[in-house]
């Protein structure tokens, strides 16, 4: 499927093959500070899929406890986080499913990660796959 995302303020806008029905929640502390939020809900997009259309996003590069690096992409006018990849050769680009225009068509997510940090109010349907750390 096809679909377009953009920052909050339209400074960045890009488009991206994805599948529907393959949405991750992260629930790990830093998905909660990246997102201001409890989790972040991403889905995958192939690199052989992913254009910017407009603008540049501002990246940094993010070293997690097990030592892995992730650059990650935001609006620097609005802020909006946009996606992360890998730092080289990315093969793929989690795309922040709020800035998809399409969101609503993608499907309900597939499966929950870092769930020992999962905020106790959070309630996800019990059907789906979850994990303690990253699988």
């Amino acid at each position: 499927m096809k679909v377009q995302g953009q920052c909050h303020c339209g400074a960045i806008h890009y488009e991206a093959e994805v599948e529907p029905g393959t949405i991750t929640v992260c629930h790990c502390t830093d998905c909660q500070t990246q997102s201001g939020s409890a989790f972040r809900a991403n889905i995958p997009a192939p690199a052989s899929g992913f254009r910017l259309v407009k603008g540049t996003p501002r990246t940094y590069i993010k070293t997690a406890a097990s030592g892995s690096k992730r650059v990650l992409a935001f609006c620097e006018v609005c802020g909006s986080p946009l996606y992360a990849c890998a730092v080289e050769n990315p093969q793929a680009y989690s795309l922040r499913i709020g800035t998809l225009k399409q969101r609503h068509e993608l499907g309900a997510p597939q499966r929950q990660i870092w769930t020992r940090r999962c905020l106790s109010w959070v309630t996800l349907p019990a059907e789906l796959e979850a994990f303690d750390g990253q699988p």
